[in-house]
């Protein structure tokens, strides 16, 4: 049990009529649903993801106790969407962490695609002086021949080790204007626009060694998903 102040038999009856509550809502906003995107059904889901986790923490305090549900897919901080019910463009947001683990693999790596590229280049100047010196080179000379998809697919190949990644959907109105956004590509991502986001962490993991640590089950603490309108699954 938690340090803290136990919550009281009557605070935890009151999260459980709660839940009871949230259930009936959820039900009755299915039974009413004017569509597949029903903003209606998304609020009362969220309300009772809230009112069953609540519930939950205040059993387990109080009784060292857990519930069998699992809810995923709550909004994880994030505020309801608003964005459009069939957008005509997407904006896809993804960061990738890596930390450079074997730097002479990194620079070997890169080195072997600078002589690929000054022979067939017939004598052009390419980076092949600076990158036995230097890992900035490197990572530019690699960053520069593959797609980000491929050196995730490949990262130990090139010396490097993954660390936290997301990915955020978004949708629009309207196609952004070219080169609007490359300075600051993150600033402009409104959450209210988000439609769905997936998040890998070690920090994942770590909660999820604790729990069961103190003998319970995982609850729905891995990857982040937050999705709005959709029942979908699963910035820096």
């Amino acid at each position: 049990m938690s340090d803290a102040a136990q919550p009281t038999a009557a605070e935890v009856r009151a999260a459980a009529e709660a839940v009871k509550a949230a259930l009936d809502a959820h039900l009755a906003a299915v039974e009413q649903r004017s569509g597949e995107d029903d903003s209606g059904v998304h609020e009362a889901f969220n309300q009772l993801a809230a009112a069953a986790e609540a519930y939950d923490e205040l059993l387990y305090d109080a009784y060292d106790e857990v519930t069998p549900f699992e809810i995923p897919g709550a909004d994880d901080g994030l505020p309801p969407y608003t964005g459009p019910e069939e957008p005509n463009a997407v904006s896809v947001l993804i960061r990738r962490d890596y930390t450079v683990a074997e730097p002479q693999r990194l620079r070997a790596q890169a080195q072997r695609i600078a002589d690929l590229e000054t022979d067939t280049a017939a004598g052009e100047p390419s980076a092949a002086g600076v990158v036995g010196h230097s890992v900035h080179a490197a990572l530019g000379v690699l960053f520069g021949e593959f797609e980000p998809d491929e050196i995730a697919s490949r990262h130990k190949e090139f010396g490097l080790e993954e660390g936290d990644s997301t990915l955020w959907v978004a949708a629009a109105d309207e196609p952004a204007e070219p080169g609007e956004w490359l300075d600051a590509p993150f600033d402009q991502a409104d959450p209210q626009q988000i439609v769905c986001r997936f998040d890998v962490s070690s920090v994942f993991d770590e909660e999820l060694d604790d729990e069961l640590d103190d003998a319970r089950p995982a609850g729905g603490r891995g990857a982040a998903a937050r999705t709005a309108p959709q029942d979908l699954d699963g910035l820096a």
